[in-house]
Order: structure tokens, then C-alpha cells, then sequence
């Protein structure tokens, strides 16, 4: 059985909060879309390694792609439920994660859009760093997760969510962290740039309203998840829709817009590493 915390999966089991195959072109970092499709493009007698940088911008830069849960986690209650570092205090290892009406579990989108996601950002020279290799094993915990992407050093992380809210409700939402002595400090403020870079892109590219039941204009704060706890780069995560809801799940479980949905995401990544660039 699913186990869902508050309105879901990234809620690492915590009390509710009142109230990832067309390719889609990524815009450079000087808004090289505009550029006239008849232009003739100057002539490049620079040398291979001229070359290889000004096509990879973004060569040297670190992106870690967390899919949420594992395929794994449902055969592993006891090995999931153990307590793990959370920040002030612990948290389950992991959670199951939510699922559609038809059966279509969160892990299996989390994996396939975090694919889909890799790949358009190595197109783009982006070092990228996965949390977990495949989707058929367990966990790993929630305090690893935010250590590989410490790690890597990595230049932003994202941690990639379905919810599992009621029916009647749905939309996406990014959780940024909040302020937190002696954990959150130093990543509160970028990381809420990425959560408004990614917002924006989403909201336009993707086709997906902001959450009608959590948050606000799409972004919700908070200081209850390990993930973002115990980060020490910027980091968020990004709930993609509501498989509860029918309309949602539909959309989640479409591998068009998985695409379109992807190639969103990693435009708000580049806007956000572009920011850090200048």
C-alpha cells in the first residue's frame, strides 16, 4: 500500500501544512532562439577547443537529479521505515510514494521524467549526477540523497515528485526550503531562485496550472523534509501534479508531456545556472 504523507509523496511522512519524445530547444544564454532562421552563420576558424566552449557554455556546471522513491521501497517496509537524519530531528529512510487510480506509480515517473531530464541537459554540456541508477532497487535514504548532491558540489539539485492529494484537487507545485539555524542558511535565498526559475518555466511550457490546494502562486515553503534539510547547495523539489487527480494523472503518465514537461524543467535549470553564470 502507498504511503503518503501530507498531500504526498515528498512530504517524508510529515504532518499536513494548513492553509519527469520530442525534443524541445533549450534557449541559450544570449537568447540565441531569435536568431533569424535565414541568418547565415559566420564563419569558425577557431580552434577545436574554441569551438567545444562556446557549444558547451555550461561545461563545468553540476546538476543532481533526485528521482523520487524506488521501485523497491513497497518489498522493503522495515529497511524504508528506518529513522534517519532529517535535520533537527529524523525521519523515516523513505516512503513508497503516491500512485494513480490505474496503478501507475510515482517511482516509475519519477525515474522516467528524471531520464528525460538528463538528457536534455547533457545535451547541453551540464555535468549531470543521479541519486539512484535504476528504479528497481531501495531508497536510497533521504539523508544520502541530500549528501550526493553535497557531494558533487553540485551548482543546483532537484528532487523530482508526483503528489498524492485528494481527487478534486490538482496542479504542480516547487517546494523551496525554508530558514533553519545551522542547516538551511547559506541555501535559502538560491534556492528560491531556482524555485521561481523553475516555477515560471513550468508554468509556461509544461501546460500545468499552480497547485489549487498547497502553496502559493506555485511555490510553497517549508522546513519539515530531509532532503532540502541537510542540503548544502541549492536544492528543490519539484511536485509535477496530483495523481490523484484524474486530469493530472493523465497528463503525468502521457510520454508527450513527460517531453514537453522535461524540456521545461531543464529551461528553468539553465535560466537558474545562467543567473549564477553572470
Amino acid at each position: 500500500m502507498p504511503l503518503f504523507g501530507a498531500y504526498g509523496c515528498a512530504s517524508e511522512n510529515a504532518t499536513p501544512k494548513p492553509g519527469v519524445t520530442a525534443t524541445i530547444s533549450l534557449p541559450g544564454p544570449t537568447g540565441d532562439e531569435g536568431a533569424s532562421a535565414g541568418a547565415r552563420p559566420p564563419a569558425d576558424n577557431a580552434g577545436p577547443a574554441r569551438r567545444n566552449q562556446r557549444a558547451s557554455p555550461w561545461s563545468g556546471m553540476t546538476v543532481v537529479i533526485d528521482p523520487g522513491h524506488n521501485g523497491g521501497n513497497a518489498e522493503a517496509a522495515e529497511e524504508i521505515s528506518r529513522q534517519v537524519p532529517s535535520g533537527p530531528g529524523e525521519k523515516s529512510c523513505d516512503t513508497v510514494g503516491a500512485e494513480s487510480a490505474d496503478g501507475y506509480a510515482e517511482h516509475r515517473f519519477t525515474w522516467e521524467f528524471s531520464l528525460l531530464l538528463r538528457e536534455r541537459l547533457e545535451e547541453r554540456g551540464i555535468e549531470v549526477v543521479m541519486t539512484r541508477d535504476d528504479n528497481e532497487g531501495v531508497g536510497p535514504c533521504i539523508n544520502e540523497r541530500a549528501a550526493i548532491g553535497n557531494r558533487a558540489a553540485a551548482d543546483a539539485a532537484i528532487s523530482i515528485h508526483a503528489d498524492g492529494a485528494p481527487a478534486d484537487v490538482r496542479g504542480f507545485h516547487i517546494i523551496a526550503p525554508g530558514h533553519l539555524d545551522g542547516y538551511t542558511d547559506d541555501i535559502v535565498e538560491p534556492s528560491r531562485q531556482l524555485a521561481t526559475d523553475l516555477r515560471d518555466r513550468f508554468h509556461e511550457h509544461a501546460n500545468q496550472p499552480y497547485a489549487d490546494y498547497i502553496g502559493e502562486e506555485g511555490i510553497d515553503v517549508r522546513t519539515d523534509l530531509g532532503g532540502l534539510n541537510l542540503s548544502d547547495v541549492p536544492k528543490v523539489f519539484l511536485e509535477a501534479g496530483n495523481l490523484g487527480n484524474p486530469e493530472d494523472a493523465a497528463k503525468l503518465t502521457e510520454p508527450k508531456w513527460q517531453s514537453q514537461a522535461a524540456g521545461a524543467v531543464a529551461k528553468g535549470l539553465i535560466d537558474y545556472l545562467h543567473r549564477q553564470r553572470d
